[in-house]
């Protein structure tokens, strides 16, 4: 008798999803992004809500676009629209949400926010991403490198860079799914992760992986950029880090980019680069991760 992978009430962060969870979100991501009107009945009259406190062009409309194909209407808000701008708690809107719409995406600063909603709420909240965590990017990651490689278990990525949100959830992922990852960060700039296997020399990282991976030097909320930008300088992703790696490698970054700064326009512009195929992917695998947490199973 097989055995369902388990669906989370909530998904703040990689580590709320097991490795059976994963995989079986990533096939029925493959078939939705198979069959892009073949859902639209699925979740016909249900409604999400996407706060949004931090601007957004990838995650906002891929949750849009997402929700729309299920059949749901999704409600775009920022904190202006809401009574959490006038002092009303936060656990007051997540009950108020809750009575309203199937599901909750939280993009915002703290991972203090989507946790209070999350305690509160009745319906699902998604981590659509907070300083801490991206877990939505990690998993279009995943769907993107299986899509290339066609398997996850024992492909090398390395991440190069501020070991930042973006990180943190791309290796957490890697460690579930089999995927061997290392970061190349400079002193100070390692992910918060614990167990996280991190060097020094980006070509060291970048040595025989299947994909080197990196994000912005400077993010929304950061400060101290002139020291950010001049601790990061080494680690930029340039022809010569990509040629370290295997000759099939991929390029990939969550977007949006700095070209000059943490890569090269030859690198991201290149024959190597998939970044536009993960931009892609957030779609079905958002699309897949809204239908299994509302309905609490894995097919439509």
């Amino acid at each position: 008798m097989s055995t369902v992978p388990p669906i989370p009430a909530h998904l703040l962060e990689i580590g709320d999803l097991e490795r059976a969870s994963i995989e079986a979100l990533l096939d029925l991501a493959m078939v939705m992004k198979a069959r892009p009107h073949g859902f639209v009945e699925a979740l016909r009259g249900d409604t999400v809500v996407c706060y949004f406190e931090k601007p957004s062009t990838r995650t906002r409309v891929s949750f849009a676009a997402a929700a729309e194909r299920l059949g749901m209407l999704p409600l775009l808000l920022r904190p202006d629209e809401l009574q959490l701008g006038r002092g009303e708690t936060i656990e007051d809107t997540a009950r108020t949400l809750s009575r309203y719409a199937s599901a909750i995406v939280v993009r915002t600063f703290a991972q203090e926010t989507v946790r209070r909603l999350a305690a509160t709420s009745s319906v699902p909240v998604i981590n659509a991403l907070t300083d801490e965590h991206h877990p939505c990017q990690a998993l279009a990651d995943l769907l993107t490198l299986r899509e290339r490689f066609g398997r996850l278990e024992g492909l090398r990525v390395a991440y190069i860079g501020d070991g930042n949100n973006v990180a943190r959830s791309l290796l957490e992922a890697a460690a579930l799914v089999g995927i061997e990852a290392v970061a190349a960060c400079p002193p100070g700039y390692e992910p918060a992760l614990e167990g996280a296997t991190i060097v020094r020399d980006p070509l060291e990282a970048a040595a025989g992986a299947h994909a080197v991976y990196t994000d912005v030097w400077v993010s929304m909320g950061d400060e101290d950029e002139d020291a950010r930008v001049a601790a990061l300088a080494p680690y930029q992703v340039d022809a010569r880090v990509l040629a370290a790696a295997r000759a099939d490698a991929v390029f990939m970054h969550c977007l949006p980019a700095h070209r000059g700064e943490e890569v090269t326009a030859e690198v991201i512009d290149g024959p190597q680069s998939v970044v536009w195929q993960q931009a892609e992917n957030r779609l079905p695998t958002e699309e897949a991760l809204l239908l299994a947490l509302v309905t609490r199973r894995w097919e439509p």
